[in-house]
């Protein structure tokens, strides 16, 4: 399948297709022992991953472990599917997610507030999974992956309260999730992710300092795909939050309405990012991955709470 790529270390990138766009998010399937699935996408990507997984050789009855680094629809809208494709498996998720995933309702009444009509393309509906199959996990964890290997994670909330990173014994790789940012491998270029409600500078950065201490082997991004140049990488997550903010309190402090310090930060940042300068396709999947007007939003949301 040509959304299939192989990693080494029995780990596989699938391309979930989300919304029908190629490059937007990753699921990564471990095949060892025990076979775990690290995000599932959306829910309309749920086949997407299923059929992935039937041509790796992963069954019905062969998924062990499904984990998600946050409940965002992205990354966990398939999650209710996916529990249905493979019933043996546990569904992982941090404590603060867990209940989300057993009634959704809430998540998804929020998430049609803020995405409207669009939520039914982008992402599907959420399905409950039985709380009986979902582990809650508490500051550290750790996934059994077989013949004495583990997938521990970390909470790292600095992105969404209930945000994990997750390192493998085996390979070294971290999934960070979004709390590294979102990375375009077509340009090489790195952007934060920052929506509202939970984004808190201080705590993102703490998270992206706990990435650097934990050593990785490579980062493996959620949006989009493996990178090796951890320690580079890593300093310009910390670095592009650093600017964003800055910008975004500058117009804060201006007293910009949302769309005005959208329009500001978006041209003050332009230059940064060689998407942007490239093609149409590659700069609107770009804005995807990482909407100003949403990074924009968290970030004032935050100094609102932090300098009213």
């Amino acid at each position: 399948m040509d959304n299939i790529t192989a990693l080494g270390g029995d780990v596989y990138e699938i391309d979930t297709r989300m919304a029908g766009y190629s490059g937007i998010t990753a699921g990564y399937l471990i095949l060892g022992d025990r076979p775990c699935l690290v995000e599932t996408g959306t829910s309309t990507s749920a086949p997407v991953v299923r059929d992935a997984l039937t041509s790796l050789g992963v069954g019905p009855g062969d998924l062990a472990t499904v984990v998600v680094t946050h409940i965002h629809l992205d990354h966990a809208g398939g999650v209710g599917d996916i529990a249905g494709f493979y019933p043996e498996a546990e569904i992982v998720v941090h404590e603060k997610g867990a209940r989300h995933l057993a009634d959704p309702s809430r998540l998804m009444a929020s998430a049609r507030m803020v995405w409207g009509d669009k939520l039914d393309t982008l992402f599907g509906e959420l399905s409950p999974t039985e709380s009986s199959r979902i582990r809650a996990l508490g500051d550290t964890g750790a996934i059994d992956l077989g013949n004495g290997r583990t997938l521990n994670s970390h909470y790292s909330p600095g992105h969404a309260k209930h945000h994990v990173g997750l390192i493998d014994s085996g390979t070294g790789d971290l999934y960070v999730g979004d709390a590294a940012g979102v990375y375009l491998p077509q340009t090489g270029d790195l952007r934060p992710a920052t929506p509202p409600p939970d984004f808190d500078l201080r705590t993102a950065l703490d998270s992206i300092g706990l990435f650097q201490a934990l050593g990785p082997q490579r980062l493996l991004f959620s949006h989009y795909g493996p990178v090796t140049d951890v320690e580079e990488t890593l300093g310009r997550s910390a670095e592009e939050l650093r600017v964003w903010v800055d910008l975004t309190r500058q117009a804060h402090s201006e007293g910009m309405d949302l769309d005005h310090a959208v329009a500001m930060v978006r041209e003050r940042t332009q230059e940064r990012y060689a998407a942007l300068r490239a093609d149409d396709a590659t700069a609107e999947q770009f804005e995807l991955l990482s909407g100003a007007p949403s990074n924009v939003a968290g970030i004032l949301h935050w100094l609102d709470r932090v300098q009213p």
